[in-house]
């Protein structure tokens, strides 16, 4: 939901989801002479780029904004804030940005720790004595507050019933539900993109500042920089400069947005307000006369914070940003962070040893990708007119020979793995390994590496490439004492998911199977459809429908399910999602299944 797809789109809903649906996007226009140090080959490119993203995605309206230094070298809007109406996009106009409000939920929790007044190595207890959550793990470390920055806390992901109730809950409210809640594992464990450790952060900031939070973040972080049009709320000033959003090509409703400021995001502004962010950055957290954020602290917070974590490969992430994610080479370090709602889609670079940044904000669902690729596009083509540096030529694709599986690792591969979307099955078969994907049944093609990658035949016969899907390349390994699936993608390895065993189900889990509904559905906003479970492959399984997620190309995620109890069982795998509790509650003799905060009824009970 609230989470930087982008990025991480690979790891908000699932690092799969992005990698699948990578096609080729529209050319850019044949860069002629020398760089010009104006950007205006830049711009040129990037205007026809847009333009024919827009045209190709049904998109009704995008704002860009690239940074030099302290100067805002090129700013743009394309298409409408409000197709109706006629009303153009500008660089001023304010859309929900999505998840990177966390960006500055951390700014705000930073400025406090530099202010002696939170240390963010300390257990959050120290500063929340009233927070509590269960655990199963009870060797572990706390969670501190650097766990909660860095996306380790072994918190779940989200708290469900705070992102789609109608009436959200106050964060006090939701502090004392966590109460009833399990961690999902324990803190420096394994990466976790987590809504619900961000707005913790944000109460936190509540509570050691004295202020509320929304009033905290005007005060502290955006009028100091100049965000004078940017808020966690909907400023009555804002509404005239407020983008509509649209579906198809048809406004719709953005179903995601919080009537009450909500840390995690989304929040509203401009791509203008945001490259003062951006500039605040560059000049070492010094905006106008006010230091922001000392340079120390900046530092540290695009440092790699998890590299003692194992079962975290490659992936880095830094106090809140994701850290060389976007592929652009032989710049140092880049740093970036997104924004997904189900209508407005966000992304924000910032390549600080060349003091070059991009943000892009879109009022289209089918923008989800695009975003993305403007920005990668932005700077790489920026960057080539300010330092001369270019972006490698794609070496020519070598197909990798195929060999043969051995015995041992047929065994080894077959299986069920958990990921993040839903449960694959490997199956063995007259030697071959083969899978489903996207309902294809695709063949696993080992290479003398000892990776495999995907191969598809139509009617198992006629070769039929799957594009950029066929370059990616896999392995299982056991790590932690877990068999877990890579995956390997331009130099780097990232955890992709975790090879499940199954075991027996108890027959009251089985007497539990059937289609289920949300308790007191008409209070809640129309996000998951259908939610059913039912055992299949020897384990129980939970399929949610949930259509918001159709631009990724993955409407229904699916989970195995592993009671431990009568009453309790545990979404099984690694990472977001993964490891959560459902519970077994009974009203007046009827049972109910409890998930993140919300409750659902078998229909047939009802």
């Amino acid at each position: 939901m609230r989470s930087s797809l982008s990025h991480r789109t690979r790891l908000s809903i699932g690092i799969m989801a992005t990698f699948i649906l990578l096609l080729g996007c529209a050319s850019l226009p044949q860069k002629a002479g020398m760089p010009q140090a104006n950007y205006a080959h830049t711009r040129d490119a990037l205007t026809s780029l847009v333009q024919g993203e827009m045209k190709r995605h049904n998109l009704q309206g995008m704002s860009i904004a690239l940074v030099d230094d302290q100067r805002i070298v090129w700013t743009q809007g394309f298409g409408y804030a409000d197709a109706m109406n006629r009303i153009p996009a500008h660089p001023e106009t304010i859309y929900p940005a999505g998840s990177i409000a966390k960006l500055f939920t951390i700014t705000a929790a930073l400025q406090l720790a530099e202010q002696n007044k939170i240390e963010i190595d300390q257990p959050l207890r120290a500063y929340l004595p009233e927070f509590s959550v269960k655990t199963r793990f009870p060797d572990s470390a706390p969670i501190t507050v650097r766990s909660l920055l860095t996306h380790h806390s072994g918190l779940p992901s989200d708290h469900l019933k705070e992102m789609i109730h109608r009436n959200p809950m106050p964060l006090p409210e939701m502090l004392k539900e966590l109460s009833e809640t399990w961690v999902a594992s324990p803190p420096n464990f394994v990466f976790s993109y987590s809504n619900v450790a961000i707005q913790l952060l944000g109460y936190l900031v509540e509570r050691t500042s004295g202020k509320d939070f929304a009033t905290y973040m005007d005060e502290s972080v955006f009028r100091p920089m100049g965000m004078n049009h940017t808020s966690f709320v909907i400023e009555p000033g804002m509404r005239p400069h407020l983008s509509k959003g649209y579906k198809g090509g048809q406004e719709s409703e953005e179903i995601l947005l919080h009537p009450i400021p909500s840390p995690d995001g989304p929040i509203y502004t401009s791509v203008v307000d945001l490259s003062r962010f951006i500039q605040m950055i560059f000049a070492r957290g010094r905006a106008r006369q006010t230091q922001i954020l000392k340079s120390e602290t900046l530092s540290e917070a695009l440092l790699p914070q998890n590299s003692h974590v194992p079962l975290d490969f490659d992936f880095q992430i830094g106090l809140g940003w994701f850290l060389n994610e976007p592929d652009i080479r032989n710049v140092g370090l880049v740093a970036s962070h997104g924004g997904t709602l189900s209508l407005f889609h966000s992304q924000l670079i910032i390549l600080p040893d060349h003091k070059l940044g991009v943000v892009v904000l879109a009022n289209s669902s089918g923008a989800v990708h695009v975003v993305n690729r403007i920005a990668e596009e932005a700077l790489k083509l920026a960057l080539e007119e300010k330092t001369g540096i270019h972006q490698p030529e794609p070496g020519k694709s070598v197909e990798e020979p195929v060999i043969p599986w051995p015995q041992t690792a047929l065994k080894d591969y077959a299986g069920h793995y958990a990921t993040g979307l839903r449960v694959f099955t490997v199956e063995a078969k007259n030697g071959k390994l083969y899978s489903r994907l996207m309902g294809r049944r695709v063949q696993l093609a080992l290479h003398p590496g000892g990776q495999f990658s995907l191969r598809y035949r139509l009617l198992g016969l006629i070769r039929i490439k799957l594009g950029e899907l066929e370059k990616l390349k896999f392995s299982l390994v056991t790590l932690q004492g877990r068999k877990v699936l890579v995956l390997h993608h331009k130099g780097k390895r990232y955890l992709l998911g975790e090879k499940v065993e199954a075991s027996p189900v108890p027959e009251v889990w089985l007497k539990r199977t059937g289609e289920y509904g949300l308790v007191d559905a008409e209070n809640y906003l129309p996000v998951i459809e259908k939610a059913q479970l039912k055992y299949e492959d020897s384990f129980l399984m939970l399929e949610v429908k949930i259509p918001i997620l159709g631009d990724y190309g993955i409407e229904r995620l699916k989970f195995a399910i592993h009671p431990i109890s009568d009453t309790e069982a545990i979404l099984l795998g690694l990472g977001r999602n993964m490891g959560e509790t459902i519970q077994v509650v009974n009203d007046h003799g009827v049972e109910r299944l409890r998930y993140s905060g919300c409750e659902f009824i078998r229909k047939s009970d009802q």
